[in-house]
């Protein structure tokens, strides 16, 4: 394979997919019947997770599919080969805006809940709660941002 025939890639767009196919390789292992890792997600997920109810082995199954076809999007969008088609742009715009505020928001109320300076009605799980601010709601955020970045970079090709 020549240099001219080979697939340059947008680094930006690539860490996007990395972001995503890690992701799904995390949710595959839930799916699997791993349970590292599950006691920093908590809740209602993590006791679901662990029963393996199977509207929650469903939910998984779609959420792998999901990140994978995110991934898959985030490739394209790091090709720069070629001109893509507006709607898979706007696709990766809509998505990487989506799990950014998603993200976003789960920190900042997270954080508020974390400082005291938001008190939950209910019962919270400490532990849960610092993993989603500092590593899952994070990780959304992240992701999200990298995507839309990868995007927009696509955009101006």
């Amino acid at each position: 394979m020549s240099d001219a025939s080979a697939v340059r890639r947008d680094p930006i767009g690539v860490a996007a997919a990395a972001l995503a196919f890690a992701s799904a390789a995390v949710t595959l292992f839930w799916l699997l019947g791993g349970t590292l890792g599950l006691a920093t997600v908590g809740g209602d997920i993590e006791r679901l997770a662990r029963e393996r109810a199977a509207a929650t082995l469903v939910v998984l199954a779609v959420t792998f599919v999901a990140k994978l076809a995110a991934g898959a999007l985030a490739l394209m969008l790091a090709d720069t080969r070629r001109r893509l088609p507006r709607a898979v742009i706007r696709l990766g715009l809509a998505a990487g805006v989506g799990l950014a505020l998603y993200g976003g928001v789960l920190v900042a109320v997270g954080a508020l809940v974390l400082a005291g300076a938001v008190d939950p009605s209910g019962p919270r799980d400490e532990y849960a709660l610092r993993w989603h601010v500092f590593f899952w709601d994070l990780w959304f955020l992240v992701w999200g941002s990298v995507l839309a970045l990868a995007a927009a970079r696509a955009r101006r090709r």
